[in-house]
């Protein structure tokens, strides 16, 4: 029985692991379970799941929540909430969206846990500083991203020397077929209309711009130790090959599935064993083809922004998240173009003093900064 806590188990990834969780009861029991604001969605996963603690970041719902709890759940709220998830079980799943899930994962390895990692920005915001706490840590991190997890899987015993380049692939999001788009006026609805994975609004749109490969590409360069000008991103609208691995001798190694969450997310969970229940199985008996291509960086120049933050490193990453997330939040409230998500990276990126990251102070510092230049830049263009 391994005991785990989840961080974010209301977002779509905690829904999922949750799913995993209850196919395979026997062998989970669900510690923690932690969310920011979501109260309703929280009760109903303590009701089902009943573990010990239920955590509520967002202390002012405090009310929504208190003494609607089953008797066996004890509540905890704000930092106390944020430290109990990230610290209890087995295993912690940070499950977070967004720079707040950095400080889940610091905590968690502080505390040598075995950490599912499906928050890419702890990576890109504070990877210098993760990298800081992971080497004097027991704790070891197992991604939870599929295409990070399809890497980490198809370098199981390889070791790291023989490798030539990372290939990362991704579906091109709504917009790979830009020949007949009016990228001036792509609206939030085109934006939102994935074409093969089912995600959370933020994920969707960086999917969309193909930031979300951007993010991937910063954060495979710290989980895996490699430079940036050793990962590729190829575009691969099945979404069938997750990623894979090209050897020195010219071996290609590539993890496949049918696209679902549940499959990474099993794997992390029941590592360093493999789940017993089938996710995302291929029926090769039925005829099927898979392409690749190139991405069109001229459009997506959000690939630009990455290999060039993850060559500079320090806080260039930390920027590049950190606009991001703004963008991304003023393009859902409908209050700048789509466009205008490259121009505010591109921006902060053009007007921020390269320094080293040392700490999580520092790493904070440096987003709080840029999301202000981010904002004026963004009310400017109104």
């Amino acid at each position: 029985m391994k005991n785990i806590s989840i961080a974010g188990s209301t977002g779509s990834i905690g829904r999922q692991a949750l799913e995993v969780v209850k196919d395979d009861s026997e062998n989970f029991k669900v510690t923690a379970i932690g969310a920011k604001s979501n109260t309703d969605l929280l009760k109903a996963q303590a009701e089902i799941f009943l573990p010990d603690y239920v955590c509520l970041f967002d202390e002012t719902l405090k009310e929504n929540i208190e003494g609607h709890l089953p008797k066996k759940c004890k509540l905890v709220c704000g930092q106390e909430a944020i430290d109990a998830v990230s610290t209890l079980g087995d295993l912690v799943l940070n499950a977070i969206v967004g720079f707040a899930g950095l400080s889940v994962t610091l905590t968690a390895l502080k505390s040598n846990k075995l950490l599912a990692l499906a928050n890419k920005e702890s990576l890109v915001a504070g990877g210098d500083v993760v990298e800081r706490i992971k080497i004097k840590s027991s704790g070891k991190i197992v991604p939870v991203d599929s295409e990070h997890s399809a890497i980490f899987q198809c370098l199981n015993s390889e070791r790291a020397s023989s490798v030539d380049k990372l290939i990362l692939t991704g579906s091109g999001g709504p917009f790979r077929e830009i020949l007949d788009i009016d990228l001036a006026n792509i609206t939030l609805n085109d934006a939102l209309k994935h074409p093969t994975w089912v995600m959370g609004p933020k994920i969707t749109i960086d999917s969309s711009t193909l930031m979300n490969k951007a993010l991937e590409i910063i954060e495979a360069k710290y989980l895996f130790d490699i430079s940036v000008n050793r990962i590729d991103v190829v575009i691969h609208k099945q979404s069938i090959v997750h990623s894979m691995v090209t050897f020195k001798d010219g071996a290609t190694i590539a993890q496949m599935a049918n696209p679902t969450m549940c499959l990474p997310i099993a794997y992390a969970l029941n590592y360093p064993e493999r789940s017993l229940n089938a996710y995302g199985k291929i029926d090769f008996s039925f005829p099927s083809e898979l392409t690749f291509e190139p991405p069109n960086r001229e459009i997506f120049k959000s690939l630009d922004f990455a290999y060039e933050a993850g060559s500079v490193g320090k806080n260039l990453p930390t920027v590049v998240n950190a606009a991001n997330e703004v963008a991304v939040s003023a393009f859902l409230n409908e209050e700048i173009p789509w466009l205008t998500i490259f121009d505010t990276v591109r921006y902060c990126m053009d007007n921020c003093e390269i320094s080293e990251l040392v700490s999580l102070s520092d790493v904070m510092e440096v987003d709080e900064n840029t999301r202000k230049v981010a904002t004026d830049f963004i009310k400017a263009r109104r």
